[in-house]
């Protein structure tokens, strides 16, 4: 069964591309007509390949391991800080930090410095700064919140790339095709999809559009961590179960010898 539909793609507008001066001819597998002057996508093959994304989310949500979501155009920011925060994935909806991926020793430095910081400030470290010093901190310390507070707790490059307009967000699909960091991308009709692992055909601007994307792939991604919590209860089950058995054997086995002297006593006695 579809996690969406062609009707509720439809109502929220993700059939609407851009004027047809502007697209790009790599787009053409997907649009299904023009209407004055503008393209139209062919939503039966945008419910198949939010499928087809969805099922690899799943996975990779399903062995531990981040999906990095991006998105710093004003209409998507709000979509994706919920959607992201909501199972607890990493997210960029401000400047695209340059060298994020590519670079991303430095990235953690500079996480590592704001959490030094507050680690400083907690401890009076910095009680006796003067107005201006702490000023300058408190400045650099939201700077960095701004920047990479959303991805401090990303200790490893992440296993996959979300991105909402590849065409704005094409630094970051460059470093993560340099990295071989699979680019799954909502992909509007001005857009190049062959820098995208997974495209998903879809008007990129409308916020409506955005987010019924994003409800289908978040839901996938949750299935995929509560499978992931489910077996590890279970391998936990085992193992545990495992141990009893063993502890049991042990007993029985200590419990035999002692049996047997009793045996051998006995006639002794006589």
């Amino acid at each position: 069964m579809s996690r969406t539909n062609f009707e509720t793609l439809l109502e929220a507008g993700c059939h609407f591309g851009h004027l047809k001066r502007k697209w790009n001819p790599a787009m053409a597998p997907y649009i299904f007509m023009e209407k004055n002057g503008i393209h139209i996508l062919d939503l039966h093959k945008t419910v198949v390949k939010i499928d087809e994304a969805a099922e690899a989310l799943k996975n990779i949500a399903k062995s531990g391991r981040k999906i990095l979501f991006v998105a710093t155009k004003k209409q998507a920011k709000p979509v994706i800080a919920e959607k992201a925060t909501s199972i607890n994935m990493p997210y960029v909806i401000e400047r695209w930090p340059g060298g994020m991926l590519t670079n991303f020793a430095t990235i953690r430095k500079a996480v590592k410095k704001m959490a030094n910081i507050d680690k400083l400030t907690a401890d009076g470290t910095y009680a006796n700064l003067s107005k201006r010093e702490a000023l300058q901190i408190s400045r650099q310390r939201a700077k960095l919140e701004k920047n990479l507070g959303s991805v401090a707790d990303l200790t490893r490059l992440p296993a996959a790339l979300f991105v909402v307009d590849v065409l704005k967000e094409q630094i970051a699909v460059r470093e993560a095709n340099r990295l071989g960091i699979p680019v799954f991308g909502i992909v509007d009709t001005n857009s190049n999809p062959e820098n995208v692992d997974f495209v998903i055909p879809a008007n990129d601007d409308a916020s409506k559009s955005i987010e019924v994307i994003l409800n289908a792939c978040c839901e996938a991604i949750s299935e995929g961590l509560e499978e992931r919590k489910a077996e590890r209860v279970d391998a936990e089950a085992a193992e545990e179960k495992t141990e009893k058995g063993n502890s049991k054997s042990a007993r029985v086995e200590d419990e035999e010898p002692a049996e047997a002297e009793e045996a051998v006593e006995a006639p002794a006695a006589e």
